[in-house]
């Protein structure tokens, strides 16, 4: 018999592959070739070392996002604000790594918490919200991104900067780029963010599976009610899964800061960082492992989709090919039923030849 543990697991895959398949048949109905789509697409994600540093710069932040979301899922919240905390943490490391002149043993570290901790105090306005006043988090979230972009903005132009559209350079004793990895990968966009990305995915499994404050962030996810019969405080995990959640985006938003641009402009729109952690999140079965797999899938499209034009196949058909993957994944519990039913078929029939086999031989 499947276990649950194992049913987990493959509903996401099956969930890609029919992603995948129904997109080249989107593919063929348009007058496009799906092998030579898909082929362009890995091309454009892992064919030199210069696409394969542009992917792992994409992942890096969606790792982070994902696991802001997951976190929250896991308290039984909704961070839909991992936007806006992704700004205030790439504003506040910005900030330190432009205004101070340290070591970077010092520099580093404390642009990282800057960052950590722009976004983790972003997610405390709708954690003690929702656990004081009962406001829902999705809506003061929501809100909240457009106020983070808006005050970075402003920031920017009135107090970082003379009225100008875009920070300095942070310092280099501040930044995640190497000289090193440039050159390694032809001089790609890749830094050493993606340790720190790969860190925190440590650290958000041992807190959820191995501490006892994990247990119980767990539980208020589970059920509310019964956590607080058993002497949890339900209010005070829900602003700490908020915070948490608002610090892994506030560090999302320092991969942009000190890694990708070194910099902060004004922006005239959203990232979809933070967006795109939902679906990362919801690849992954909001696991921290999984988290990374669907980071992976989510980077591997983003970056390749930029080479299928020379396919003939336009970018757009891999937004359609992701929302496929994610419409499946939401629609888990028909895989579930599909495959439950499989293995009944497959035991009825066992059970039918072993019992014809026993008439035989009496």
């Amino acid at each position: 018999m499947l276990s649950n543990r194992f049913i987990h697991i493959l509903i996401p895959v099956i969930s890609v592959f029919l992603g995948l398949i129904a997109g080249a048949i989107i593919m063929l109905l348009s007058g496009y070739n799906p092998l030579a789509g898909y082929a362009a697409l890995w091309n454009g994600a892992f064919g030199d070392l210069y696409f394969a540093g542009e992917t792992v710069r994409q992942i890096t932040p969606y790792i982070l996002s994902g696991l802001a979301v997951a976190l929250a899922f896991r308290a039984g919240l909704f961070n839909i604000g991992v936007e806006g905390q992704v700004f205030m943490g790439w504003l506040a490391s910005v900030w330190v790594g432009v205004s101070m002149d340290l070591p970077m043993v010092i520099h580093l570290p404390l642009a990282i918490l800057a960052g950590a901790l722009a976004g983790g105090l972003w997610g405390f306005i709708p954690g003690i919200l929702k656990a004081k006043l009962y406001v829902h988090e999705v809506i003061v979230s929501i809100m909240l991104n457009y106020t983070a972009l808006y005050i970075a903005n402003s920031v920017i132009r009135n107090v970082i900067t003379d009225q100008q559209d875009s920070t300095e350079r942070v310092a280099e004793s501040a930044s995640f780029r190497s000289q090193w990895l440039d050159e390694v990968t032809g001089y790609s966009s890749i830094h050493f963010g993606f340790i720190v990305a790969l860190i925190s995915v440590f650290l958000v499994w041992f807190l959820l599976n191995k501490t006892t404050k994990g247990y119980e962030l767990r539980a208020v996810g589970y059920n509310q009610h019964a956590s607080r019969y058993s002497g949890m405080k339900v209010d005070r995990n829900i602003i700490l899964a908020m915070v948490y959640s608002g610090a892994l985006a506030g560090v999302a938003g320092t991969m942009q800061g000190l890694g990708t641009f070194e910099k902060m402009s004004v922006q005239s729109g959203f990232t979809n960082i933070g967006f795109d952690g939902i679906a990362v999140a919801l690849i992954g079965g909001n696991t921290a492992i999984g988290v990374v797999l669907g980071a992976i899938l989510f980077g591997v499209l983003k970056v390749g989709a930029l080479n299928m034009p020379l396919a003939g196949v336009p970018t757009e058909l891999v937004e359609i090919v992701i929302a496929l993957i994610i419409f499946f994944v939401a629609s888990g519990y028909i895989i579930r039923w599909a495959l439950n039913r499989i293995e009944r078929n497959t035991s009825k029939k066992v059970k039918e030849e072993k019992t014809h086999d026993t008439t035989r031989d009496a």
